[in-house]
């Protein structure tokens, strides 16, 4: 566990909240889900509740910034006991027919649960009212909205985060702790949330009855697979930029081929109509990282699949030399345009294609670090005539004599 960062004050949660883009989705999802018309995320200490962002189709009045009385609201409560609070029918409910809070504002139904920030203190709530009763599953709702209260409480603990880490930058830019504490804030703190996100988005699946929801959470989990693989292309930037280079775990080792054929048949798995053929063999030894050597492979080869002509072949190519090996990886389709040749490379660069696919522009600036790395080149050909062909050259193990 990190150590917690320093509590907000009322006035900066409510700006930190309005920053996160996340939030007004999160309201619009609170209202679609319970049904009602009034949506909000309010800091809530021992004498004040405060809104930070609200999502009002019942015109309650209420607007970001704005107090309630504290001890007018059932969150005062939920601040002490930590326990979510629902009820669908206020007016006939055993304990909140006779309850101040429904009385003096008017409500028949109402859920909020906690909001509970790094080390399990106590933020706020999330929560939903409406003057009108709803009928619903009370475990689907509170399931749901403390997802998204986890969720909330993820991103605030990255703003905080984030704004602590700008702050570092600016007094020392070149201190070594705190290129580790940035990659920790990236690392730790963003993959985290995204972790628990895709747990919960896997849970629910099986509980979906309808085809329409079970797709739609499929369509979560895969964006966040998505989202996760871009994190892990920003942390190597972020490596390359700070460090210079990436760092390499280098193993001697004659296996190179195998290696790379795995990748190869892990890529002809996940596209069966594909055809991947290899000719050619590597029989000398080589220093090579394995995982990084996968993830250069893996991208050239997912590359081939994604704008190659699908009814050709794509063609893996080992030779060596007295100096090296050359590893390529050929597909035929429609080539490069010749202008855009020498950006490839670089980071964030995209070529304007009508099937381009999403990223962020890293993966072949990644591979030609890698290629780097290794003390080897990454270069690429294209032509109408024989398609595109991107060549990994690396040194060979010299052998004393």
């Amino acid at each position: 566990m990190t150590e917690s960062l320093t509590p907000l004050s009322v006035e900066a949660s409510v700006e930190a909240i309005q920053r996160l883009s996340i939030v007004p989705k999160v309201l619009e999802a609170v209202c679609k889900v319970t049904g009602m018309r009034f949506a909000a995320i309010a800091r809530v200490t021992d004498d004040r509740w405060t809104a930070c962002a609200v999502l009002d189709h019942l015109n309650f009045g209420l607007l970001p910034g704005g107090d309630l009385v504290l001890n007018s609201t059932i969150c005062d409560e939920i601040r002490e006991h930590r326990q979510s609070v629902i009820f669908g029918h206020a007016s006939h409910h055993p304990v909140f027919s006779a309850h101040h809070t429904p009385r003096i504002y008017g409500l028949e139904s109402y859920v909020s649960v906690p909001i509970l920030t790094e080390g399990g203190k106590f933020f706020g709530t999330l929560c939903a009212i409406d003057s009108a009763p709803r009928d619903f599953d009370e475990g689907t709702i509170l399931a749901s909205l403390t997802m998204f209260a986890e969720l909330v409480a993820s991103h605030l603990a990255l703003h905080d985060r984030t704004i602590a880490a700008e702050t570092a930058l600016k007094v020392e830019a070149d201190n070594g702790a705190l290129r580790e504490q940035f990659l920790a804030v990236v690392g730790h703190d963003l993959r985290s949330p995204l972790q628990a996100a895709k747990l919960a988005a896997e849970l629910l699946e099986p509980l979906q009855e309808g085809e329409r929801a079970r797709r739609l959470t499929r369509n979560l989990t895969q964006s966040l697979n998505r989202m996760t693989g871009l994190i892990a292309d920003v942390m190597d930037l972020v490596r390359v930029r700070l460090a210079g280079r990436l760092e390499l775990d280098l193993e001697e080792g004659p296996d190179l081929q195998m290696v790379l054929d795995g990748v190869a048949e892990e890529v002809r798995l996940g596209n069966p109509t594909c055809r991947i053929v290899t000719e050619g063999e590597i029989d000398c030894g080589v220093r090579f990282d394995d995982r990084r050597i996968r993830q250069l492979m893996a991208n050239l080869l997912n590359n081939a699949v994604a704008h190659g002509d699908p009814t050709q072949p794509i063609v893996v190519s080992y030779a060596q030399s007295g100096d090296g090996i050359e590893v390529s990886v050929a597909n035929a389709g429609e080539p490069i345009p010749a202008h855009f040749l020498p950006r490839l490379f670089e980071p964030f660069f995209r070529p304007e294609s009508p099937r381009s696919q999403p990223g962020l522009g890293l993966g072949l600036y990644i591979a030609s670090e890698i290629a780097r790395g290794h003390g080897g080149t990454l270069r690429v050909d294209s032509n109408a005539s024989e398609g595109t062909r991107f060549t990994l050259s690396v040194p060979r193990v010299r052998v004393a004599a």
